[in-house]
C-alpha cells in the first residue's frame, strides 16, 4: 500500500512532529469525577476481573497434571475430573462474564447518560451570543459522535486496560515460579512492543482528532443545508452542485483518514504478531532444550507455552488498549472543550424571584459590544484543542488552518477590535406605557430588546426592572415575566396545540382557545382537517408568515406576561395578514408595558413615547409631535419611510 519499510515509520515521525495533547492527570482525574457515582459498580466490575483472572490461570496447571501424572500413570479417574475441570472453567468465567457485562455496561450506558445531560445543560445555559458563533451541527456532533467515544473509555477500553494488566501480572507470577529463566526470556522481547506502541498510538490519536473534527464539519454542512430554510436557498440558487462538492470534500475527508488509520492499525498489529511468535519461538526452544537435558517435564513445557500465550495475549491487548484509550481521551477532551466554556448569562446564587410586577424598565448608561474580530470570544466551530492549566481553567486555541485565506487586514489572534453596538444608553418605560423603537437598520433596535429578558448581558450599565437590577433576578422569574414575539417565529415540529401550550403547559383548552381567538388565529385552526391536533412541519413552514406570527402572538397571550417585547414586522405580509395582526398586538399591548420595533406608523402614532436610535445611540426621544417638531432623524424617517406608507394606505 505504499508504506512498507522506513516509508512507515517516517509516516509516523512526521505526525510526531506535529502539535500533541497529552494525558494528564487532572484531565483523567475529571474523567474519574463522571464514574463516581457509580463506585459501588466500579468495585463490583474489579471483582469480576480478579475472579476471571484467577480462574483463567488454572487451565494451564490442567494441562500439566493431564500430561505428566494422569496420562503417564493411567489414572482415569483423575483423567475424569480434569476433563470436567476444563469444561467446568470455561462455564463458570462465561456465567461471571454475563455480570461483568451487566455491571458495565450499567457503568459506560450511565456515564453516557450523564455526559450528555452536562453537555445539554451547559448549552442550554448558553448566552445567545454563543448559538450565532457555533454550527448546530458541531453541537450535535459533541453531544453524540464524542460522547459514545468517551463511553468506549469507560466502558470497553479501561476494563480492557485493567483486566489484561491483572491477567499480566498474575501469570508473570505463576511463570516465574514454573520457571524464572524462560520467564525472563520471554520479557526480553517487551522492548520490541511499547516501541511501536509508542509510536503509533501518538499517531493513531493525531488521526482520531482530525476524524472527529472532519466528521463535525460534515456533520455540519448536513445541518445546514438540509434543514427547510438551508434547503430552500440551496434551490432557489441552484446550488445543488456545489453543496455536493462541498458535503464531499469533507466526506472524502473522513474517508482518507479511516483508510489511513486501518491501514496504519494492520501495520501495527503485524509487527506485534511477528514479535509475539518470535518470543514464542525462542521460549519453546529453549524449553525444549531443557526438557531434552532433563531439567523440565513435558507437561510443564506445555504449560509455560500456554501461559506464555496469556501473557502475549494480554500484552498485545494492552499495547492496543493504550492505542485506543488515547483515541478515546480525544473524545473525553472535545466534550471538556464544551463543558469549559464560560456561561455569559449567570443567575447570582441569591437571585430574587420577580413576583407583582408593575411593568417599570429603566436602561441606565448602557453600552453594549458585540465579539470583536481576532478577540478571546469563545466560538465552538473555530475551536481546535485544550491543555489543562493548574486552575482548571481550559486555554482554547483557535484553528489557524480554518481562518486562513481570510485573516489579511484583521487583527492577529489575540487581538481584540472592539464593535460597539450600542452607547450610553438611557430611557424609562413607565407601567402600561407602550415604548416604540426606530432607526435604520443596524441601529440596535434588536439588541435593546434583546437585553430586557437577558439574552445579552450589558457590557456597561444597569437595566432595573421595578427599580431592581435584572442580574439579581432569577432568570425563570425574568422569562414568566417578559413575553417576546420575535421578526422570526420559531415552531416544533408539533402540532399546533403543542406549540402554542409550550408558553404555560398547564393552560387549559378553553385558555387555549381564548388566547387563540384574542390573536385571531383561531378561526384558522378550526377549520383546519385536525383543528389544534394539526402538525405544523419542520419549523412551521406548512403556516404562512401571517399564520405563524398569529400563532406567535397567541403563544404569548397565554403566557399573559406583564412586559411585551415586539418586533412588529409585517411589511412583507399581505394587507389581510397585517390587520389581523394588527388588531390582535393592540389587544395584547393593553395595560402592559410594552417596547415596541416599529415598522408602522399606526404603532408610532399610538405610541406614548418613541426611541429613535442611530448607530447604536440614542439620539431623539419624546412624542410623535414633539419630534417632528425638533427635525433630526426621526422627521427624515418620518417623511421617507412612514408618510410614505400613510400616502399608499390612503390611496
Amino acid at each position: 500500500m505504499g508504506m512498507h519499510g522506513g516509508g512507515w515509520w517516517a509516516y509516523i515521525s512526521h505526525d510526531e512532529k506535529q502539535d500533541q495533547p497529552k494525558i494528564t492527570r487532572d484531565l483523567l482525574w475529571r474523567v474519574w469525577e463522571f464514574a463516581t457515582p457509580y463506585r459501588r459498580q466500579v468495585v463490583g466490575l474489579l471483582f469480576t476481573i480478579l475472579l476471571i483472572s484467577s480462574i483463567s490461570l488454572i487451565s494451564p496447571l490442567l494441562y500439566r497434571d493431564l500430561i505428566d501424572n494422569a496420562i503417564p500413570n493411567g489414572d482415569l479417574k483423575r483423567l475424569n475430573w480434569l476433563a470436567v475441570g476444563m469444561i467446568a472453567i470455561p462455564i463458570i468465567n462465561g456465567i461471571i462474564g454475563v455480570w461483568q457485562r451487566q455491571v458495565n455496561a450499567t457503568i459506560g450506558e450511565g456515564v453516557i447518560f450523564d455526559l450528555r445531560r452536562a453537555l445539554y445543560a451547559h448549552m442550554q445555559r448558553m448566552s445567545l451570543r454563543f448559538f450565532t458563533q457555533t454550527r448546530t451541527g458541531e453541537l450535535m456532533s459533541r453531544l453524540n459522535n464524542d460522547v459514545i467515544g468517551a463511553q468506549n473509555a469507560i466502558s470497553n477500553t479501561m476494563v480492557t486496560l485493567i483486566s489484561n494488566l491483572v491477567a499480566l501480572i498474575a501469570t508473570l507470577s505463576i511463570m516465574f515460579t514454573l520457571e524464572w529463566r524462560l520467564t525472563l526470556l520471554g520479557l526480553a522481547i517487551l522492548p520490541l512492543f511499547l516501541l511501536p506502541a509508542r509510536r503509533v498510538g501518538r499517531l493513531l490519536r493525531n488521526l482520531s482528532r482530525k476524524s472527529m473534527e472532519n466528521n463535525a464539519e460534515m456533520n455540519a454542512t448536513m445541518n445546514e443545508t438540509l434543514n427547510i430554510s438551508g434547503a430552500l436557498l440551496v434551490k432557489l440558487f441552484g446550488r445543488e452542485q456545489r453543496e455536493m462538492d462541498r458535503f464531499s470534500e469533507h466526506a472524502s475527508e473522513v474517508r482518507n483518514i479511516g483508510v489511513r488509520s486501518a491501514v496504519v492499525g494492520h501495520w501495527f498489529f503485524m509487527l506485534l504478531g511477528v514479535v509475539s511468535a518470535v518470543g514464542s519461538a525462542v521460549v519453546f526452544w529453549v524449553g525444549g532444550h531443557l526438557v531434552l537435558r532433563g531439567e523440565f517435564t513435558i507437561g510443564t513445557v506445555v504449560a509455560f507455552g500456554t501461559y506464555l500465550t496469556q501473557l502475549y495475549g494480554p500484552l498485545m491487548s494492552l499495547t492496543n488498549s493504550q492505542v485506543q484509550f488515547v483515541q478515546n481521551m480525544v473524545s473525553f477532551e472535545r466534550v471538556f472543550e464544551v463543558l469549559d466554556i464560560p456561561v455569559e448569562i449567570i443567575e447570582t446564587p441569591n437571585a430574587k424571584i420577580l413576583s407583582q410586577v408593575r411593568g417599570e424598565i429603566q436602561f441606565k448608561d448602557i453600552s453594549f459590544a458585540y465579539a470583536g474580530l481576532g478577540s478571546d470570544e469563545i466560538g465552538l466551530g473555530e475551536i481546535a484543542r485544550f491543555t489543562w492549566r493548574g486552575d482548571f481553567e481550559a486555554h482554547l486555541k483557535r484553528g489557524k488552518e480554518k481562518s486562513a485565506g481570510i485573516s489579511e487586514g484583521l487583527p492577529e489572534a489575540g487581538e481584540s477590535r472592539t464593535q460597539w453596538a450600542l452607547q450610553d444608553i438611557n430611557f424609562t418605560i413607565q407601567p402600561g406605557e407602550l415604548v416604540a423603537l426606530v432607526g435604520p437598520s443596524g441601529a440596535g433596535k434588536s439588541t435593546i430588546t434583546y437585553m430586557i429578558p437577558r439574552l445579552y448581558d450589558p457590557t456597561h450599565g444597569q437595566i432595573l426592572l421595578d427599580g431592581r437590577d435584572i442580574r439579581e433576578l432569577t432568570l425563570n422569574s425574568l422569562a414568566e415575566n417578559i413575553g417576546m414575539v420575535t421578526q422570526e417565529t420559531y415552531l416544533f415540529y408539533d402540532t399546533i396545540g403543542v406549540n402554542l401550550l409550550y408558553a404555560r403547559q398547564e393552560a387549559s383548552q378553553t385558555e387555549l382557545v381564548a388566547a387563540a381567538k384574542a390573536a385571531n388565529i383561531h378561526d384558522f385552526i378550526a377549520g383546519l382537517p385536525d383543528g389544534y391536533d394539526t402538525v405544523v412541519g419542520e419549523r412551521g413552514y406548512r403556516l404562512s408568515g401571517g399564520e405563524r406570527q398569529r400563532m406567535a402572538i397567541a403563544r404569548v397571550i397565554l403566557r399573559d406576561p406583564r412586559i411585551l417585547v415586539l418586533d412588529e414586522a409585517t411589511s412583507s405580509l399581505d394587507s389581510l395578514s397585517e390587520e389581523l395582526i394588527q388588531t390582535a398586538l393592540q389587544k395584547v399591548m393593553q395595560n402592559r408595558s410594552s417596547l415596541v420595533i416599529a415598522h408602522r406608523l399606526s404603532t408610532i402614532l399610538a405610541a406614548d413615547k418613541i426611541l429613535v436610535l442611530d448607530q447604536g445611540r440614542l439620539v431623539q426621544q419624546g412624542s410623535h409631535e414633539s419630534l417632528l417638531a425638533q427635525g433630526g432623524l426621526y422627521k427624515t424617517l418620518y417623511e421617507t419611510q412612514f408618510k410614505l406608507e400613510q400616502k399608499i394606505a390612503g390611496a
